[in-house]
């Protein structure tokens, strides 16, 4: 039903290239060349008449990518400038180096050179790739302070910086950046570009890595016909862990999508009447607290849940007489007859939490839980669960819980503690660590919103959503839509961590639809253009 971008964590690249390598399929050479061809292709396609290219190569494989796109810039008629490190690289790394020496020169990669030299027109840092474990220091330090920071001489580099793989001292599975050295500034100006080999990282995604990769081009470099043939290279299982909305563009037309069938679900039928899309209960506030709640019952209806009803207490039913027509109402005051309702089997989907009270939905959830029903837990019912140990060991694999990161920080403080971590070195406790940790705790899918979305499940596969080029997103109520529509996609029989993905990109798709000037209310009525784009 829904289908992504796979996404690779260092080590498991790492894996597949040296299992490639030793299936005879690949030389590491061959590897290389591919790399350093796709950077300098980039870099021609972006900077069409030959200029000046300033290369930093490091002391390891990424280096020697930079040596290699020193070698065909040359070639296309640049005026190329190569700074390296006096070291002896390993040996694909140090023919390529000796092949680029048999054109140029090497000067020293150091801070006082890169300053002495005329200015380019592109940067390529070359550097450090995704194996680094700690923050940089020394020299390599300063001129990476140079080169990234706005901060000083360095501030022209930025909008001309090619980044081979990652910025380098960039921790590439959870996406946080070390500490410079005092004074030079931090790490808050991204690349004009960055190439990335095969499959995207978790960094690239996560974390600052949206911010300062720049704009993400995913190379193809030749390894992903074997290891379809080899799953497992992966040393995961498949899918473990995806994207599901690219920021990243893949040359070979390899773009993550969603797979969508024309009913929207599993429950379809020769004769579909309304009972087999589902029925969602909306849980609502007591007096003047029903508008979170109607946010959340028109994204239901509107992704297509057969039936939605909103529940408040009696003494609030009033307030929900108005528009939408197709949604039901009944009163719902108290646990017990929550329990009465659920009865009716044909219930399959809840949402507790919007605009619900936190008293209210403690009461609720002591009776939804033991009824297993697939359910929404958002933003006050989180903060019950937060309150009561008790009501945590009752979630089950159908529950989706959407925390932003302060009612995460509720109900998983030691984990939030250690996602805040300054770290010492990498990889780094990530945003993704802490959510499939909570998610294996809690026995419940997570959805930990934010710019940069994650989704896991209690088996540990996860989904990442990049939106941070909505910030417009950022509204009030905007969360109660995201519920509503995951609580919609479960009535319709999707599986949690599907309607939780799905949600987030209808969500995120919906706002971009609208564009800048949205509030929560427009979310529900952008719905089905997203639909319409994407079955």
């Amino acid at each position: 039903m829904l289908e992504g971008t796979e996404v690779l964590t260092t080590a498991q690249m790492r894996a597949i290239e040296s299992a490639a390598i030793a299936s005879g399929q690949v030389t590491g050479l061959e590897l290389m060349e591919r790399a350093g061809r796709a950077v300098a292709g980039q870099i021609r396609l972006r900077w069409p008449k030959a200029g000046r290219a300033t290369l930093l190569c490091g002391p390891g494989n990424d280096g020697g990518d930079g040596y290699v796109v020193a070698r065909l810039l040359h070639g296309a008629g640049w005026r190329v400038r190569v700074l390296g490190m006096d070291n002896t690289p390993g040996p694909d790394a140090a023919e390529m180096k000796r092949r680029w020496l048999e054109i140029g020169g090497v000067g020293p990669l150091t801070e006082q050179e890169l300053r002495s030299g005329a200015e380019s027109d592109v940067y390529v840092d070359a550097i450090f790739g995704t194996g680094l474990t700690r923050p940089p220091e020394g020299e390599v330090a300063n001129i990476l302070a140079q080169v990234l920071s706005r901060c000083g001489d360095g501030a022209y580099y930025c909008n001309r910086l090619v980044a081979v793989d990652c910025p380098s001292g960039f921790c590439m599975d959870s996406g946080k950046a070390p500490t410079l050295p005092a004074g030079r500034g931090t790490f808050d100006s991204p690349a004009r570009l960055t190439v990335a080999f095969d499959s995207p990282k978790p960094g690239h995604l996560i974390g600052l890595g949206p911010d300062l990769c720049g704009e993400l081009v995913v190379a193809d470099i030749g390894l992903r016909e074997w290891r379809e043939r080899n799953p497992g290279s992966r040393g995961q299982r498949p899918a473990d862990l995806e994207a599901i909305w690219p920021r990243f563009d893949i040359p070979d037309g390899r773009r993550s999508r969603i797979l969508i069938s024309d009913r929207l679900g599993k429950h379809s039928s020769a004769s579909p009447h309304k009972y087999s899309h589902g029925h969602a209960l909306i849980l609502a506030g007591g007096p003047a607290k029903g508008g979170a709640a109607r946010l959340s019952a028109r994204a239901a209806l509107r992704i297509g849940a057969g039936l939605v009803t909103i529940a408040p207490p009696q003494d609030a039913l009033p307030e929900h007489a108005g528009q939408p027509d197709a949604l039901m109402r009944r009163a719902i005051d108290s646990g017990d007859n929550l329990r009465e309702a659920l009865t009716d089997s044909r219930i399959n989907a809840l949402c507790i939490g919007p605009g619900c009270g936190i008293d209210r939905a403690a009461a609720l959830l002591t009776q939804a839980l033991p009824a297993r029903r697939a359910m929404v837990l958002d933003a006050d019912a989180l903060t019950a669960l937060a309150h009561d140990p008790a009501l945590v060991a009752a979630l089950h694999r159908d529950c989706v819980l959407t925390p932003h990161i302060g009612e995460f920080a509720r109900l998983f403080p030691d984990l939030a503690q250690q996602l805040e971590a300054t770290p010492l070195q990498g990889p780094a406790y990530s945003k993704l660590d802490a959510v499939r940790d909570a998610a294996a705790r809690c026995g419940a899918v997570v959805l930990l919103k934010g710019p940069d979305t994650v989704i896991a499940a209690p088996d540990g596969r996860a989904r990442i959503h990049s939106a941070f080029d909505i910030p417009w997103l950022a509204t009030a109520g905007a969360g109660d839509v995201l519920a509503g529509i995951i609580t919609g996609l479960l009535a319709r029989g999707f599986q949690p961590l599907d309607a939780a993905s799905l949600g987030a990109l209808i969500h995120a798709k919906a706002a971009r639809a609208f564009g800048p000037g949205l509030i929560a209310d427009d979310l529900p009525d952008m719905i089905p253009q997203v639909l319409r784009s994407l079955t």
